[in-house]
């Protein structure tokens, strides 16, 4: 009923998909463009599930972002995965950090990590649909980052992990690490 948000959120998802649909061509784009779309998807996110999660993205001052290429959308599927998987079925409000920070002089961690369910209790209450549908993308993700290091020379590693071992929540931690050409 307030036309106005519903413009601002319809201009910020196309803009997120004439995004996408410009990149989907690449192999790599900068960092900070990756970065850009995250944060766009996250922020449309947030708005649909306000009352489910809080976020936070940040970039070490140190890292140029304009130095490191990313494969295209390599992180929006573990956000969403995220908030779709872990926040949303969470009994009080979660929260998803995205961190960027230096490894090495050449290296850089991208750690999200969020406190929803955790990937354990997801899984029982996933449909069978559901359950095909993820299992999908996680294996495309897996086959892209192994297509690309063959191509590049190890450039992306990509690590799972629960978040916090002793909460029911355990929530999920994935780290991607990127190398400099």
């Amino acid at each position: 009923n307030d036309e106005r948000t519903a413009n601002k959120y319809l201009s910020d998802f196309s803009h997120l998909m004439r995004s996408v649909l410009e990149n989907s061509e690449e192999d790599f784009i900068p960092l900070a463009k990756e970065i850009e779309l995250l944060d766009l998807y996250t922020k449309l996110e947030h708005f649909r599930f306000q009352d489910k999660f809080d976020y936070n993205i940040s970039v070490d001052e140190n890292i140029d972002v304009e130095e490191y290429q990313i494969p295209p959308m390599l992180l929006q599927p573990y956000i969403e995965n995220a908030v779709w998987h872990g926040l949303r079925y969470k009994s009080e409000k979660g929260q998803l950090n995205i961190n960027i920070h230096s490894k090495s002089k050449d290296e850089i961690s991208i750690i999200i990590t969020d406190d929803g369910i955790g990937r354990e209790r997801s899984k029982a209450l996933k449909t069978a649909n559901q359950k095909k549908q993820n299992s999908k993308g996680m294996n495309n993700i897996t086959k892209r980052v192994a297509i690309l290091n063959e191509m590049y020379k190890d450039k992306v590693d990509v690590t799972i992990a629960d978040f916090q071992e002793d909460e029911e929540d355990k929530g999920t931690k994935v780290v991607v690490t990127l190398k400099k050409d």
